[in-house]
Formats: structure tokens, C-alpha cells, sequence
């Protein structure tokens, strides 16, 4: 069962089209809302989903809060409206009577996992840099992207509106013809990861967002969605700092929950080797490796270690 937080009253009349939260302040203290019967007149007042809410007298319906994942396909516009008469992500979701809209946005030419809701501090919440929800994608680009290139995208490229960089990036595999990357973003900005390979001469073919968090499409075909289990809703509001449990920025926690495809070794395959991140030898490792052995405080300084990305 998912504990819904207590929501302000003010809120919730304005949502239900009663005017602006300024207005509906002036509702409540005026002494025409009653909340289970009871006459409220002062402010704060907080309610919940099942609460009986009247203004003058009739009662007013509070909307149940959804949550959707959708699987986005390409072409599809991310967007409340569109003049052009494009085919909108809402309207890959049928039957669903509440007024949902997209969290965020994904660019019409990438595909992949869309959240919709009709719950707007969520969905302020999921998108804000504060709360570090990490969204992944796969990205397949033209040419190969070595290692001096990683370390680029990681360290910062410079855009129109400065320094931005990628949280993490690992290499699927590469070629001297394309590459393929799993790249994992806090911060989004518009066509960010398409500007950032392009200012290094890589043109992205194909993008998908693989996972926000650690939900991922797995068992959602393309065009089609589902509506969020109980756990998941949970989890989305404790990253969002909603609900208690917090744990530590998906970034550093999203290798516990990969992708599907994006765990399979392409080594051997053609496609040039699958990388990831180093780890350091166990002692029985290290010595059939040849390793040299840690020096302690004191001694010469051991070689820097290569990173592997």
C-alpha cells in the first residue's frame, strides 16, 4: 500500500478548477469549505485523498493520482499540445480518464521509458537536479569513441550555455564505424548528450532512455505502457524526498539495476570489446597477474593505476 502525503487544502481546490491557490485561500478563511463536515476557517489545513471536501455547500471531486510508464516510440512529441498535429505521448495511453502529462521530456527522434502523472510535485520533484534522479539512455553514434573522448564528455564539453558534462558513461562496444554507449545523466538539458558528441564529431543515430532510477522497460513493448506498481511509486517518491528512505543518488547505485541489453558482453562479436569499471585485484589475483605488491607510507610511491572506462 502506498502512504499518500497530506496535501495543503488550498492545493487541492485549485486543482479542482476553483482559481488560483491565492483565491482558494480567500475560500477557506471567508468560512465556505467544509473538510468531513467540519467548518475550516484558518489556514494551514491539510488533507488527504479520502477526505470529503465541500465549498458552499457541494461537495468537489478530488482526482486519484496515477502513475504510467510508457515506452516510447520515435516520432512521437513529448508535449502537452502540438499545432502541427503530431502524434503526442499522451495519446499512446487509451482508456486513461485522468489528465496525466509527460515528467520531463524526451526528444520526438529518441524512444524509449516516458513517466506520466497528474501529480505536479512529483513530477517537479523527478526533474529538479536537487534530488539527483539519474535517467540512462543507450546511444548509438557514428565513429568510434575512444577513451581520450570519454574522459572529455566526463570531465566537460563547452555549450552555448557553458560547461556541461555526463555523470557516467560506459562503452558498449565500438568500432572504427560507430560505438555504442550507456551514458547516465542528473542534469539534462535540451539535446544535451546530441550536442555534447556532436561538439566531438560524433553523430547519435539512435537514442533510447533505458531507465530513470532503477525502473527500467523491461516487459513494456514499444507504443505500449503500464501503470506503476505500489513499489514503484514508493521508491519514486523517496528519491524525490517524499516519502522517508531516501537512498544514496541513483548515479552512484544504478549499476545494481542495469538494462537488459545494456549487461550483455560484446566481446568477440566484431564490434570492438565491452568495457566497464575497473576493480582492484584480489590478493590471490594480483599474484597471478604479476602485480606488483601496495607499498606502504614510506616507501616509493606506487605507479598510477590506468583507468579503465
Amino acid at each position: 500500500m502506498v502512504v499518500l502525503m497530506p496535501e495543503r487544502l488550498q492545493k487541492i481546490l485549485s486543482a479542482a478548477g476553483l482559481g488560483s491557490r491565492r483565491a482558494c485561500e480567500q475560500l477557506i478563511l471567508e468560512g465556505n469549505v467544509r473538510v468531513n463536515g467540519q467548518l475550516v476557517n484558518t489556514l494551514p489545513v491539510l488533507v488527504e485523498e479520502n477526505d470529503r471536501i465541500e465549498v458552499g455547500g457541494r461537495p468537489i471531486r478530488q482526482e486519484r493520482k496515477v502513475y504510467f510508464m510508457l515506452h516510447k516510440p520515435r516520432g512521437v512529441v513529448v508535449s502537452n499540445s502540438d499545432p502541427a498535429g503530431r502524434t503526442l505521448a499522451v495519446d499512446l495511453l487509451p482508456g486513461v480518464s485522468e489528465r496525466v502529462f509527460p515528467v520531463g521530456r524526451l526528444e520526438q527522434e529518441s524512444s524509449g521509458l516516458l513517466l506520466l502523472t497528474n501529480d505536479g510535485e512529483l513530477s517537479n520533484r523527478l526533474t529538479h537536479p536537487r534530488y539527483e534522479v539519474a535517467k540512462t539512455y543507450e546511444v548509438q553514434v557514428d565513429g568510434n569513441v575512444d577513451g581520450e573522448k570519454v574522459q572529455r564528455l566526463l570531465a566537460g564539453v563547452y555549450l552555448a550555455e557553458g560547461r556541461t558534462r555526463l555523470d557516467r558513461i560506459r562503452v558498449l562496444s565500438r568500432s572504427y564505424r560507430e560505438s555504442r554507449l550507456a551514458i547516465t545523466l542528473i542534469e539534462s538539458r535540451n539535446r544535451q548528450i546530441r550536442r555534447m558528441l556532436a561538439k566531438l564529431g560524433h553523430k547519435v543515430r539512435r537514442m533510447q532512455r533505458t531507465s530513470i532510477g532503477k525502473l527500467t522497460l523491461r516487459g513494456v513493448g514499444v507504443g505500449h505502457y503500464r501503470p506503476l506498481e505500489a513499489n514503484e511509486i514508493r521508491y519514486l517518491k523517496q528519491m524525490a524526498g517524499l516519502l522517508p528512505g531516501r537512498e544514496s543518488p541513483a548515479v552512484q547505485t544504478h549499476a545494481e539495476f542495469p538494462s537488459p541489453r545494456s549487461t550483455a558482453n560484446t566481446a568477440g562479436h566484431g564490434r570492438g570489446r565491452s568495457e566497464g569499471p575497473s576493480r582492484r585485484p584480489s590478493p590471490g589475483e594480483a599474484g597471478r597477474r604479476g602485480a606488483r605488491p601496495q607499498r606502504g607510507r614510506g616507501g616509493p610511491s606506487p605507479r598510477p593505476r590506468r583507468r579503465h572506462i
